[in-house]
């Protein structure tokens, strides 16, 4: 059952829908309104903070204190590819890395409906890329996102593979939008009620169709879930069995499995989606990136391993 704390933070948005819906703000009040949210956001003490440029696109490092110097995480922040910054998920970042303690690289992707697909994907590759010009081993960097920056890691992933890249060590879905058409049956779900009235005021189902542009919304690198999923590394992907997401998000998890990628699939109870964002007084979150830093434990002593034991 979900905690007080959860429960109080879905009587908040349910409040606050009802105006969402009269208003029906549009694309740039949105993106305002969660900017200004996130300046009461602050990273974790012993989180240190670093400006970068990758290439011109701008973007940051978290660094815990103690982290190996040699591993690192990149992370795609989410926001349906229109909306979200390195501001409004600098606080849930600096939490991951630390949990994970792992110098973590975020980056500032371009968003729809001013870049339309294939923008974000590009700059994640850049992103990639340029950690690997930087010294970085692929075996030593991990890609992790949420909602739609979790798709677009996953999407990372396909097109890596696709042109004989090194992969990465692992990645990580929290909540990954990785359907851009969301399932009907699924909104319609009792389950999915409170969240389905937030899309409905916030226009969320045209958001895929913004990024996709004139692409099909079934091409793989906007939904994974559609494309061949063999040859991918290990997955860890989080999901509440109360959002909208959470058919498409198992549909991928025992399709990947039928492909041979291990997968690691964490189901929470009835949580909005975003839930990771607020860590700092959701107990169900700060399980959530615990779960996280243990998976990339895991991973990391699953490399040290000599290969028969591995096995």
């Amino acid at each position: 059952m979900p905690s007080s704390q959860h429960l109080l933070l879905k009587q908040l948005l349910t409040a606050a829908t009802g105006p969402l819906a009269r208003s029906r703000p549009r694309l740039p009040a949105i993106r305002l309104a969660v900017e200004a949210a996130a300046l009461f956001q602050f990273v974790p003490w012993n989180v240190f903070l670093e400006d970068a440029d990758v290439q011109g696109m701008a973007a940051e490092w978290l660094r815990p204190a103690g982290a190996p110097t040699e591993r690192v995480l990149l992370y795609l922040h989410g926001g349906g590819y229109v909306i979200g910054s390195l501001n409004t998920h600098r606080a849930l970042v600096g939490a991951l890395a630390e949990s994970c303690q792992m110098n973590t690289l975020a980056i500032n992707y371009r968003k729809a409906p001013e870049y339309p697909f294939p923008a974000a994907l590009e700059d994640a590759r850049l992103a990639y890329d340029w950690l690997l010009n930087q010294g970085y081993q692929a075996h030593n960097i991990m890609i992790a996102g949420d909602s739609a920056g979790g798709g677009l890691g996953l999407a990372l992933l396909l097109q890596l593979r696709d042109t004989n890249s090194a992969l990465p060590a692992a990645a990580i879905g929290l909540s990954p939008w990785i359907d851009l058409a969301l399932p009907t049956a699924a909104v319609q779900r009792a389950a999915c009620q409170e969240e389905t009235r937030v899309l409905e005021a916030l226009e969320m189902q045209t958001w895929g169709s913004l990024y996709a542009d004139n692409t099909p919304q079934t091409h793989p690198l906007l939904s994974p879930v559609k494309g061949r999923l063999h040859g991918l590394p290990p997955l860890l992907v989080q999901i509440s069995d109360a959002e909208v997401l959470h058919d498409d998000v198992v549909r991928f998890c025992r399709k990947s499995r039928a492909a041979g990628v291990p997968v690691t699939l964490q189901v929470f109870e009835g949580l909005v989606h975003w839930w990771h964002l607020f860590w700092r007084f959701v107990p169900e979150a700060r399980q959530a990136l615990n779960q996280v830093g243990d998976f990339t434990r895991s991973v990391w002593a699953a490399q040290q391993m000599p290969p028969a034991a591995a096995a």
